[in-house]
């Protein structure tokens, strides 16, 4: 449960950091030397990197599965034939 509890968190601050870049984006545009978006951005592409760890890392352990209706007959055990 926590590690679901982890990506959700995880997944709200990539939205909010690229709304931030989204926002200083249009507020610095009268601002040639501003760095605040390359900065903001650099943030979420590490969020971002977390993310994609924390999920795998969470699919290698078994924590986290696939439950998708097109992906069962993976998860069904193989029939036996005599």
């Amino acid at each position: 449960m926590g590690l679901k509890v982890l990506i959700v968190i995880e997944f709200i601050l990539l939205l909010a950091c690229l709304s931030g870049g989204f926002v200083f984006l249009m507020k610095d545009i009268s601002v040639p030397d501003s760095k605040r978006t390359l900065y903001i951005l650099g943030t979420r592409i590490v969020v971002a990197a977390l993310l994609m760890l924390t999920i795998g890392y969470g699919i290698q352990t078994g924590k986290l599965k696939n439950t998708a209706p097109w992906d069962r007959h993976k998860m069904a055990a193989p029939e036996q034939t005599n």
